[in-house]
């Protein structure tokens, strides 16, 4: 069997979610994916999510969240992060105590997959557990039930995102990259089976500074005055996702290709 999965980049605000909303069925159509996943961690007006913002996704057909380092920014979360029944993951490696899960074990129909959340630690400024070893602990957990592990790695730096796909190489049947909000190139299946890309990108507006009004960007750069965070609504958006599929019976993956368009909200 092979399991079918549209990931999409970090939602950012009403206007990427609108455009999620606009162009996903004419992306069911064309791939078919058995699950639709997303980075929610930027929904709501760029940083953080609500329960509004998820579930207006959740309705327009993403199937399960993954997030990053500002999964809590919108303290009405809190409850829905730690209920068992969640379909939203915070990172993996935070420290023990904070709220919510880092994986979960997903059934659809007849198909299994994992689905694992970590955050990376370079040029983030915050004091996380080692993802790396993580994983491992992670991997430990589901290793002799023959399922494939899909991971989501937040993180800044694109030499830690290449090195933890090197190292998950064979053992993740996926690795995708978030939080930059910008494409990379480099997906491709490494030697050991895993579909890899540094970074998905965003789902946000086109004409902007990863996501922001550019003017207000420019001007902290100019000044260093805190950025008043300002989204445009309305504009060319730039929807970024990867689709991949993973073959059931090797837990390995078969393709993985980008999903790039532009459309108009």
């Amino acid at each position: 069997m092979i399991l079918k999965v549209l990931f999409f980049g970090d939602i950012v605000g009403k206007i990427g979610r609108q455009a999620v909303k606009k162009i996903l069925p004419k992306l069911k159509k064309e791939y078919k994916p058995d699950l639709i996943l997303a980075n929610a961690e930027n929904l709501a007006h760029g940083i953080g999510m609500t329960e509004k913002t998820i579930d207006e996704m959740q309705e327009a057909g993403v199937d399960f969240f993954t997030s990053g380092n500002h999964f809590l920014k919108k303290e009405e979360i809190r409850d829905r992060l730690s209920s068992p029944e969640t379909n939203i993951l915070r990172p993996a490696n935070y420290p023990p105590g904070v709220p919510g899960r880092g994986e979960k074990l997903l059934e659809i129909g007849l198909k299994r997959v994992v689905v694992v959340n970590l955050v990376g630690r370079v040029f983030m400024g915050e004091d996380f557990d080692c993802p790396f070893r993580k994983f491992d602990e992670i991997f430990e957990k589901y290793k002799n039930d023959k399922v494939p592990i899909i991971v989501d790695f937040h993180a800044e730096a694109t030499s830690e995102k290449v090195a933890l796909g090197y190292y998950l190489d064979g053992r993740a049947a996926a690795i995708v990259g978030t939080h930059t909000h910008v494409a990379t190139a480099d997906q491709r299946v490494l030697p050991g089976g895993s579909a890899f890309v540094s970074d998905i990108g965003m789902v946000a507006t086109l004409d902007s500074v990863i996501g922001v009004e550019k003017k207000e960007v420019i001007k902290m750069f100019l000044t260093q005055l805190p950025l008043r965070h300002e989204l445009p609504e309305e504009g060319e958006v730039l929807v970024n996702a990867v689709y991949f599929e993973i073959d059931l019976e090797k837990n390995k993956a078969k393709s993985i290709e980008r999903v790039d368009r532009v459309i108009k909200i």
